[in-house]
């Protein structure tokens, strides 16, 4: 027996051309850039190094024609120290229609960090990003997948469209960047279990349990969850990074995955840029998000400010807010 899989309720929303889901191929080309935030001192480990180089010298390479042949545009989310490095990849990625967006500038650890701090790395990889291929990314990842408090507003001071680094959500939302603050950017969520790091890193000393999951079954387990996203109707997200999913087994079961995406009826296969204009241009909820304020743990216990939806007019002036507020998910 079929059990239809249920939508994410909280946050609604309709795809465009009669399209019943959407999905997303993105790729974090880190190369050399996340083992050094992790640890200056490994750009003394020569072989170290060349695993990460694989992904922008082989990876890359091997990642665009796949997509090439499979006719798809992929996003790809670069942190600024990969573009002065690799600037001749970003072009090529650029020249090859696909989305460049923003992952930081050295993958920095975002833990904790100040706002100016913040905004310093954000500012030095838009930098580099420019000077490599002449682009103003309108999506950002947060390096780990950490966002901060205050992160919102500096991508919103910044002419940000969306984010994707948040977890509470199965298709795309929008969401306000402060209290007060009249301006949101488009949330589009993503997941551990959509991540090629937790199926296939794996380096001594630095990363990964030292199992290496078969190409066979990630790319079983990856349908399993392409296919529930397209019955709820939502929204399939893919994060790969070429060092690690551009390796040849694991790139062949890649390519399977998105020739089955494609093949499924009504599946929008395009960039986050798309899917994030498009939740801009239709969707009228904006949310906040829960807070926690834990002031001195345990003894004055905690207090939680649950999240908030607002409804907006749609308008094609942008994010200005307007309208009723009421309690949401």
């Amino acid at each position: 027996m079929d059990f239809p899989a249920f939508p994410d309720t909280g946050h609604p929303i309709t795809w465009p051309d009669g399209h019943r889901a959407a999905a997303s191929f993105t790729f974090d080309v880190d190369a050399e850039s996340c083992t050094i935030a992790h640890n200056p001192q490994s750009t003394r480990r020569m072989s170290l190094m060349t695993h990460q180089s694989y992904g922008p010298k082989v990876a890359v390479p091997r990642l665009l024609q796949i997509l090439h042949r499979q006719d798809i545009r992929a996003t790809f989310f670069i942190p600024g120290f990969t573009a002065e490095c690799y600037p001749d990849v970003v072009r090529r990625i650029a020249d090859g229609g696909h989305e460049i967006a923003h992952h930081g500038y050295l993958h920095e650890p975002m833990q904790g960090i100040d706002s100016a701090t913040e905004a310093r790395y954000l500012d030095r990889g838009l930098d580099a990003l420019a000077k490599a291929a002449g682009v103003r990314p309108t999506g950002y990842r947060a390096p780990w997948w950490e966002l901060n408090w205050h992160s919102a507003t500096l991508l919103a001071d910044r002419g940000f469209l969306y984010d994707s680094s948040l977890l509470d959500g199965d298709a795309p939302y929008r969401f306000s960047v402060a209290e007060g603050d009249p301006r949101d950017l488009v949330e589009i969520p993503v997941d551990w279990a959509l991540d090629d790091w937790e199926q296939y890193a794996f380096y001594p000393g630095v990363t990964g349990s030292g199992v290496i999951e078969s190409p066979a079954k990630v790319l079983e387990m990856w349908t399993l969850e392409a296919e529930a996203h397209h019955a709820a109707g939502s929204c399939f997200v893919l994060t790969n990074h070429p060092f690690i999913s551009g390796r040849p087994s694991k790139a062949v079961a890649l390519e399977r995955l998105i020739d089955r995406v494609k093949s499924m009826d009504g599946m929008w296969v395009t960039t986050m840029e798309e899917i994030a204009q498009h939740t801009r241009d239709s969707v009228q909820q904006i949310h906040t998000h829960a807070r926690i304020s834990v002031p001195e743990f345990p003894d004055t216990g905690a207090t939680f400010t649950p999240a908030q939806v607002r409804q907006q007019e749609l308008t094609t002036a942008g994010p200005a807010m307007s309208g009723r507020t009421g309690v949401g998910v």
